[in-house]
């Protein structure tokens, strides 16, 4: 099959496009407003974007909490969820009333970031501490600006639990099964690991 993406006209129940790219992995973005209010969403739309400098990036669909509150302060840290924490993850995404910490409902510890001013989950098997370096929004090929937020950010620390670390000192991905997003409401978790050697 083919489609044009400006009538979206795929004729099947549900647009593929999330499906098609995906596994998307997950960051949780831990942020604290200017009132001192802690956040915690999940964004699928996610990723690393630079080894050096290390450099993460997220997209949010309209100006939600997490990032009204990165525009605020500057900064946010990313939790990773492994497969144990998929239901925590999931109940974080729920529209809670202004005042509700996502961090209770979901029954998450609420760590203070060491280099920045925002809130990540102890849980985790990692986290990242950033400084955001742009916020912008979603270029498109006729210029109107999209309904979607672009937020960059500069990883400045990185937290990894103990017990997510082999013997080998490699981060132990079969055993924490980093959760990633696929198309419709479906998720997956790492499961099958295996090296490949570049070509020389």
């Amino acid at each position: 099959m083919f489609y044009t993406t400006d009538t979206n006209a795929h004729g099947l129940p549900h647009d593929p496009f999330k499906a098609i790219v995906s596994p998307r992995p997950i960051g949780w973005i831990g942020s604290r407003s200017s009132a001192g209010q802690d956040n915690l969403g999940p964004y699928s739309y996610f990723n690393a974007v630079s080894d050096r400098p290390k450099v993460v990036m997220f997209s949010s669909s309209g100006i939600k909490d997490s990032a009204r509150n990165i525009q605020e302060t500057g900064v946010f840290t990313v939790s990773l969820a492994g497969l144990a924490l998929a239901q925590q993850m999931n109940t974080s995404s729920a529209p809670l009333q202004s005042g509700e910490s996502e961090f209770v409902a979901a029954g998450l510890t609420a760590v203070q970031g060491r280099l920045v001013d925002a809130p990540f989950v102890g849980e985790a098997y990692a986290a990242l501490e950033c400084r955001m370096t742009a916020i912008m929004d979603v270029p498109t090929l006729d210029g109107v600006p999209s309904s979607n937020t672009m937020i960059f950010g500069q990883v400045v620390g990185i937290h990894i639990r103990e017990d997510a670390i082999t013997e080998a000192g490699r981060l132990d991905m079969a055993k924490v099964r980093p959760l990633g997003r696929m198309g419709y409401m479906d998720y997956c978790a790492s499961g099958d690991i295996f090296e490949m050697k570049r070509p020389s």
